[in-house]
């Protein structure tokens, strides 16, 4: 057992999705019961190489534990039956690189159709 935050952590799992880094920790109170932590961390890279993370935590309640999993399991069936479980964004991919991403935007803006649009007629 980890000692983090001055809260006793009872057990961890870690989803790596690309550039972000999903934390899934229980955690115990001073009482001894146990709540969820979601820590989403996010790795940027400045352009002299250098590196941050940014972070986003929420605090999970056992009392809120059916309903949260209700909202997300009716929020995520919708995406995938609205969307589909295939990623649209190539940006969005694992293996997706900075260097790409210039190729990326180069590629899409110089295949793109724009509309002519005069603004008299509006």
């Amino acid at each position: 057992m980890k000692e983090r935050e001055g809260q006793e952590e009872i057990f961890s799992q870690i989803l790596r999705a690309g550039r972000r880094t999903y934390f899934f920790d229980v955690r115990s109170t001073k009482a001894g019961d146990y709540y969820l932590t979601i820590t989403e961390s996010k790795k940027f890279t400045h352009d002299d190489g250098s590196f941050h993370y940014q972070k986003h935590k929420i605090y999970l309640y056992k009392e809120d534990f059916v309903e949260f999993h209700e909202q997300l399991k009716e929020a995520t069936d919708f995406i995938i039956n609205e969307k589909g479980l295939e990623v649209i964004s190539e940006r969005h991919q694992k293996d997706f690189k900075k260097e790409d991403e210039a190729d990326y935007n180069e590629n899409n803006l110089a295949t793109a159709d724009f509309t002519e649009v005069n603004f008299d007629d509006i």
